[in-house]
């Protein structure tokens, strides 16, 4: 997906917002969009999902599935949870059963099982944002744009999302967000750029993990291991499975993991122990 001399600008007079825009959004990627509020983040995030149309240059490339989460949630529809869920799944090209059954899923997910029969109208914030998320996630989108979607959810919910994004980009997809956190997701983005007075340019990226370091990998759901998984150890408690493993070789991992039906839990990465040094020896 390109970005190529794109502009954006309200009313045929107004000032421009965004001038000459160049990005490119490589599938399996992770980019952070950076900024001061009200330099236009949030109109690159339009842009980027399709609901707003460049003022000039063009956007290419764009996945046939696209979901977006805006800051604030429209929660005020005369439907309950689920069914706003179901809806916005028929949208997305899903069947009704399997949109239903993936509904349930992601609410129960971001725990909010317990509201799928509530009306929109009557949920607490947190509550309408785990449902805006939901729906984003409904259809396994090529791209998910996030707008300050962690806004609103409580801690679990938040580490959720990350989970998912996580799976998002491991399956192939691409992920654009905004966070006014700046450790969220932090040192995972494969690109960042920034706003600024009408201009985004890509940012230095912090230099790559020493070898020193690791990823854990934590998952749960699945039955068999996949054949030639490219980790270090691997270690199974259960149905709980913990996979150490090279940085550079960590998106295989997830992605052979999520192919054989387990779901990822955790993924973080950490320097390696005197410990860890020697079991690799």
């Amino acid at each position: 997906m390109r970005f190529e001399g794109v502009g954006r600008r309200y009313g045929p007079r107004g000032p421009w917002v965004l001038r000459e825009v160049g990005m490119d959004l490589p599938a399996g990627t992770l980019t952070r969009v950076t900024g001061a509020n009200g330099t236009g983040k949030s109109t690159l995030l339009r842009l980027a999902a399709g609901l707003d149309a460049p003022g000039e240059g063009r956007i290419t490339g764009r996945p046939a599935r696209t979901a977006y989460v805006p800051e604030r949630f429209p929660a005020a529809l005369p439907l309950t949870a689920l069914g706003y869920l179901v809806h916005l799944g028929r949208i997305q090209g899903l069947d009704r059963r399997t949109a239903r059954r993936r509904a349930g899923e992601w609410l129960e997910r971001f725990g909010a099982a317990a509201h799928r029969d509530a009306r929109l109208g009557e949920l607490s914030k947190g509550s309408s944002q785990k449902v805006a998320v939901a729906q984003a996630l409904l259809a396994a989108p090529g791209l998910l744009v996030l707008d300050e979607a962690w806004t609103g959810l409580d801690t679990g919910a938040r580490a959720e999302l990350d989970r998912a994004v996580r799976e998002r980009t491991a399956e192939g997809g691409r992920v654009l967000f905004v966070d006014h956190d700046p450790r969220r997701l932090a040192g995972e983005a494969d690109a960042v750029w920034t706003v600024a007075a009408g201009r985004v340019t890509r940012a230095a990226l912090r230099e790559p993990p020493p070898t020193s370091c690791a990823v854990h990998i934590t998952a749960t759901g699945g039955t068999a291991l996949p054949e030639g998984l490219p980790a270090e150890r691997v270690r199974r408690d259960g149905d709980r499975l913990t996979v150490t493993a090279e940085p550079v070789r960590s998106d295989a991992v997830v992605r052979a993991l999520l192919d054989a039906g387990w779901h990822i839990d955790d993924l973080r990465t950490r320097t390696r122990t005197t410990d860890d040094e020697s079991a690799r020896a």
